[in-house]
């Protein structure tokens, strides 16, 4: 990666296969200007379209692959990124087994997460506000990479060949919601209540995204699960100077977290 114009970048810090690769960017770097400033990648938050053109074509540059950018919605869909290459279809999660192809969701306090096989070509990532992570975006991404394995042949995997990492969003001092959030994620599992605290107004709750998302991954058997653990270092609401925030500055940026297979990967994809 070019150290230069991704110095402040993220590059997690997971034991993946070394045919893996990822990172999640920061405001550092880019051309964008307020309240955008500077490494914008969002083409929908109104920002000027040459200099997202040209923040994406830094990405490119810095990391190596091009980036499979979507239209994110709030969902659960899942597409092979692969198969989408330039089209920017509508998902919030999408997976690779081909080198090149870097697997990309955009947040701005949403929990992007990652996930790699430790023994097979395969890599993905889903975007997760609190409305995907509800209605299963990770569980749907999961499934689909699984029946990609087994379809040819390598589904005889277990949880410890699977590994997650989660990046940077807005932590549990700051993400305020209704008292029906917290009522979605305790129907699916009791053991959500211990995601919740109350907030300083009547029927309100802090929310732990990153801890949701914990419980729903080792709930699917996932145990190897890196990046944010809920402090503060991760919270994009409070690291002003580092991230985008959505709820902080509705008229933002976004950031994007990626991963891909390196050329050179030493397995067949197929």
């Amino acid at each position: 990666m070019n150290t230069d114009m991704s110095r402040d970048w993220i590059v997690p810090d997971w034991p993946a296969p070394p045919w893996v690769g990822a990172l999640f960017t920061t405001r550092a770097g880019g051309v964008s200007r307020p309240p955008f400033d500077s490494f914008n990648l969002g083409d929908h938050v109104q920002d000027d379209a040459a200099a997202v053109a040209y923040n994406r074509a830094l990405l490119a540059q810095c990391s190596g692959v091009e980036p499979g950018f979507l239209q994110q919605v709030h969902g659960v869909q899942v597409v092979d990124a692969g198969q989408v290459q330039g089209c920017a279809p509508q998902a919030d999660a999408c997976f690779t087994q081909q080198p090149g192809i870097g697997c990309t969701v955009m947040v701005a306090d949403c929990l992007p997460v990652l996930l790699a096989h430790r023994r097979f070509p395969i890599v993905g990532a889903a975007h997760a506000g609190w409305r995907g992570l509800a209605d299963g975006v990770i569980e749907q991404l999961h499934a689909r990479m699984r029946q990609t394995l087994v379809a040819q042949g390598r589904g005889q995997d277990a949880g410890s060949d699977w590994l997650a990492w989660l990046g940077p969003c807005i932590g549990p001092t700051a993400f305020e919601v209704g008292s029906e959030v917290r009522a979605t994620f305790v129907r699916h599992a009791a053991a959500a209540t211990a995601a919740f605290q109350p907030g300083a107004r009547e029927g309100k709750w802090l929310a732990n995204l990153p801890l949701l998302a914990r419980q729903r991954l080792q709930a699917m058997g996932i145990g190897a699960i890196h990046g944010n653990d809920g402090g503060l270092p991760w919270c994009t609401y409070s690291q002003e100077q580092r991230f985008f925030s959505y709820r902080r500055q509705a008229r933002t940026g976004r950031m994007a977290a990626m991963v891909w297979i390196r050329d050179g990967c030493p397995f067949s994809a197929v």
